[in-house]
């Protein structure tokens, strides 16, 4: 059967591990199957049947999304709580709004898309949207360590060198050398007052003279930027 006609065949629940050969009715052991392909698969397990990562996939603890719907209830609760008017959906029901109004799959369109009360034509949001990701504020580990578990390296207390601590977000002007120019992202700060400076994930410049850097941003555990909104 082609991909065409399987995405538009009604999907049934299927046992991964058959119960005839002692499977489970749990969620781990559930998948969805199009109804040819559940017929042939009959009494294999999903590896037999030449899906061997559905069954990997299946194995791996849930932990994650259990903490996602206890915190999305949460949240939820309180906002309720608030006296504002609050309104959320399905999954099933975004992604068939989205698909209505011909979305691309994105998490800031998702939540245009959420509940009863989406309109008919919406109005799309502005040419950037902000992106906001967690980095934390470092962590506590003093002694770093290979891959057997001896000790390689010990970090020091003092964590702000010349009035910079790492991830910071700094704009660099270098006036001479390899980095000529100005360089903007977070730094990684070092006792010496060289500096390294990385934008997206990627280590732009390194070695900059701290006297070169100016804060735009004092680490809060956050690193900000602006992406194009998908059209």
């Amino acid at each position: 059967m082609g991909t065409a006609a399987r995405l538009m065949s009604p999907l049934q629940v299927e046992h991964i591990v058959p119960k005839v050969r002692e499977g489970s009715s749990r969620v781990s052991n559930l998948t969805l199957a199009c109804e040819p392909c559940n017929l042939r698969k009959n009494n294999q397990t999903a590896a037999e049947f030449g899906y061997p990562d559905i069954q990997a996939q299946a194995r791996k603890p849930l932990k994650d999304a259990a903490m996602m719907n206890a915190t999305r209830w949460r949240l939820y609760v309180q906002l309720q709580a608030t006296g504002l008017p609050v309104e959320g959906g399905s999954g099933g029901c975004t992604k068939m709004q989205r698909t209505a109004h011909n979305l691309p799959k994105e998490h800031y369109y998702d939540a245009l898309c959420v509940g009863e009360s989406t309109p008919e034509h919406c109005i799309h949001l502005s040419a950037y949207v902000q992106i906001w990701t967690a980095k934390g504020r470092g962590n506590r580990q003093m002694c770093g360590t290979n891959p057997y578990g001896f000790p390689i390296r010990h970090r020091v207390r003092q964590k702000v060198h010349f009035g910079f601590q790492t991830g910071d977000t700094v704009k660099a002007v270098v006036p001479r050398g390899k980095y000529t120019g100005t360089h903007t992202g977070r730094v990684l700060v070092r006792a010496s007052g060289a500096f390294d400076i990385s934008a997206d994930g990627q280590r732009i410049a390194q070695g900059i003279a701290y006297k070169h850097c100016r804060i735009l941003q004092r680490n809060g555990g956050w690193q900000y930027a602006q992406q194009p909104v998908s059209a």
